[in-house]
């Protein structure tokens, strides 16, 4: 395995060998990458639950759709790692589609009320 920022150290996993009774050590980058696949594994498996990605959109749209699903998982992890109350990935979905809605409706009837349209016969 190749890294750019490990060096060749190796690490003790505090176990021995079965057969030769020798202490176990791995290369440090593969202890690395060990501790933190976890967290990408699950990211995926999240974003796959509950993609916005369609098959038939075009490769700059699937782009653009992919970055905003994963900026969506991550303000969740965050949400969730802030908040003591737990949350469902597919509710948080849910309650930030609601409050975008909301926003933009709001921002709709407050610039219909600053159009002032003339009235007939005037």
């Amino acid at each position: 395995m190749r890294s750019m920022i490990h060096d060749a150290t190796t690490v003790n996993k505090g176990r021995k060998d079965r057969k030769t009774n020798m202490e176990i050590k791995k290369p440090y980058a593969i202890v690395q990458y060990n501790k933190f696949i976890k967290d990408i594994d699950r990211a995926y498996q999240y974003l796959s639950y509950y993609s916005v990605l369609n098959k038939t959109v075009k490769w700059s749209k699937k782009v653009v759709l992919y970055l905003l699903n994963c900026v969506l998982f991550n303000a969740f992890f965050v949400y969730r790692t802030l908040n003591t109350k737990r949350v469902k990935y597919k509710n948080f979905l849910h309650e930030v589609g609601r409050s975008c809605i909301s926003e933009v409706q709001n921002r709709s009837e407050s610039n219909s009320e600053d159009l002032h349209l003339p009235e007939k016969g005037a």
